[in-house]
């Protein structure tokens, strides 16, 4: 990194933020692209674990932390800032908790929520991480997920392979009790102006009052507000 402010603790912080941008990486590939000593890079390194801007994968490698996520949706996300307008009239049509993820690694992230006024409903705070391993968003965002990330996450998935090609198909997916016992949700692609899914939108709630094939009842919405979501962006 070529800017210095004058604060050394700080510089050398974002010296080891822009390396792990790079791609994860352990201690000794962290050393090699900060120039830093061991311990001054360890240091920082769970220091900036600890406030979340970095996290761990599963081999103890370093990566950009979920914090920096919730950072750019506090500065003007523009799929968020659409979805200001479109989640509202979502959950005016169905009643029910909408959301809309972005797949982070092996987790989604959830950039934006509403719920009902009342009523027994699905709450999913805005940053909060859940597995790719369950649920209509995780297989809307798995489905067109790069092949590598689809066989990693399959491994341990509640779905097969088969029900991602159903999903691409059909052009959205639900789910029922697999993230969570008694809620039922629907999902579907969002679009960026190239047409690359970016994220997912979901619609999800008791599967008393959803059941448990909702997609029969919401999918057209659903994919409504999802093209609305692709027009704005």
């Amino acid at each position: 990194m070529g800017q210095h402010s004058g604060i050394g603790v700080l510089d050398k912080a974002v010296t080891v933020l822009h390396a792990v941008a790079e791609g994860p990486c352990g201690l000794a590939q962290l050393c090699d692209r900060t120039g830093l000593p061991r311990a001054t890079a360890h240091r920082l390194a769970v220091g900036l674990e600890v406030h979340r801007l970095l996290a761990r994968d599963s081999d103890g490698s370093w990566r950009p932390g979920p914090a920096l996520s919730e950072l750019a949706v506090g500065a003007g996300d523009a799929l968020v800032a659409a979805a200001g307008s479109i989640l509202p009239r979502l959950r005016e049509i169905t009643g029910e908790s909408v959301q809309l993820y972005r797949r982070d690694g092996s987790s989604r992230v959830c950039v934006a929520a509403m719920e009902p006024p009342t009523g027994l409903r699905d709450t999913v705070l805005v940053g909060a991480r859940l597995p790719m391993t369950a649920g209509s968003g995780a297989k809307v965002l798995l489905a067109w997920a790069d092949p590598q990330t689809q066989r990693s996450v399959l491994a341990d998935a509640v779905f097969s392979e088969r029900a991602l090609l159903d999903v691409r198909r059909r052009g959205w997916a639900q789910s029922a009790g697999e993230r969570e016992p008694g809620v039922a949700s629907v999902s579907a692609p969002v679009r960026d102006r190239d047409g690359n899914v970016v994220a997912a939108i979901s619609v999800s709630g008791p599967i008393d009052r959803m059941g448990r094939r909702p997609g029969a009842r919401w999918a057209a919405d659903l994919l409504a507000a999802a093209d609305a979501l692709h027009k704005r962006l």
